[in-house]
């Protein structure tokens, strides 16, 4: 016990990292999720056949292998784009995490009854405010326990940038364990990891049940 107290501002340290990806990746991913799920229940073929495509790589291949693919296979390709490690690891999870949540949120947008879209025209709201009064807060409300599970999952998936030297929970744990010959920074990774996913799930919950009124 006294052990792990010992390695927790250290692991800690590590969890800044985590959080920092963990959130930027949301600012970044679901934005962009919503905007591809649109074009997704859309109409316009070409642009609704290129997002298929890139969400069937993006969901089709390991996040871990796009992680090493954007740090050491795109300067390769293009050297005068060079990113530094978190901004490669942050690249990877908005674009595959964008790709999930563009087929949970077209789910969602194809779930509207067609009653909703014309009602919104004999009250003569623009396309844009049916967009943002009608469709997209029934979208949240239907989509959230499944974005709610990617969230969760987001949490778990951030482990996987120590494949890049980056300095978070699992690589100082990692780091730990070797030099004390002693899994127990492993046990405190997984301590702040369940601490986290279990805070995140409850503030899914909650909201989830802020939003009941649409029932």
């Amino acid at each position: 016990m006294n052990y792990l107290i010992s390695v927790l501002p250290q692991l800690l340290s590590g969890a800044g990292i985590t959080l920092k990806l963990f959130g930027l990746t949301l600012l970044g991913s679901i934005p962009l999720g919503i905007i591809l799920a649109f074009v997704l229940a859309s109409h316009l073929q070409p642009f609704k056949l290129l997002v298929q495509v890139y969400v069937w790589v993006m969901r089709g291949t390991p996040l871990l292998l796009q992680l090493i693919f954007i740090f050491y296979g795109l300067p390769l390709l293009l050297p005068a784009l060079v990113l530094d490690r978190f901004d490669a690891a942050l690249l990877a999870f908005v674009i595959n995490y964008a790709a999930y949540f563009a087929e949970i949120f077209r789910g969602g947008i194809q779930s509207i009854p067609q009653g909703q879209y014309e009602a919104s025209q004999v009250l003569r709201l623009s396309k844009m405010q049916t967009i943002k009064k009608i469709i997209i807060p029934q979208v949240v409300k239907i989509t959230l326990p499944s974005v709610g599970n990617e969230v969760v999952n987001l949490v778990k998936d951030t482990s996987l940038v120590y494949i890049l030297g980056l300095s978070d929970m699992m690589r100082i744990g990692k780091i730990a364990m070797e030099r004390d010959t002693t899994l127990l920074p492993l046990v405190g990774v997984g301590l702040i990891y369940l601490v986290m996913t279990g805070l995140f799930t409850l503030i899914m919950k909650l909201l989830e049940n802020k939003l009941n009124y649409y029932r």
